[in-house]
């Protein structure tokens, strides 16, 4: 579970304009460790991306789908894959 992965989320849902970006970053820096961002899309949808241990962005993906988030997730999408190592810190877009 020490693993490091990236983690890359589309969040569906009424998830713009509520402040999810910024609940997401505060959670990635609660959990500790996970680097990244969020990013409002075009279509409505938030994509996150996170840079970790697998346990922690695991975490982040069981709050996004389940968490006490702003507005509404309707359904989350993931692909797990390397990590690039190429962010500092947790980033809104």
């Amino acid at each position: 579970m020490n693993e490091e992965v990236r983690l890359t989320a589309w969040v569906r849902g009424h998830v713009q304009g509520v402040g999810f970006r910024w609940f997401t970053r505060a959670k990635a820096l609660e959990l500790g460790g996970i680097s990244g961002f969020a990013l409002n899309l075009a279509d409505g949808r938030v994509q996150v991306v996170a840079e970790g241990t697998r346990a922690g962005c695991e975490k982040l993906l069981n709050w996004l789908r389940e968490g006490d988030t702003p507005g509404r997730v309707d359904g989350v999408t993931e692909i797990w894959d390397t990590p690039r190592g190429i962010y500092d810190g947790f980033a809104i877009r």
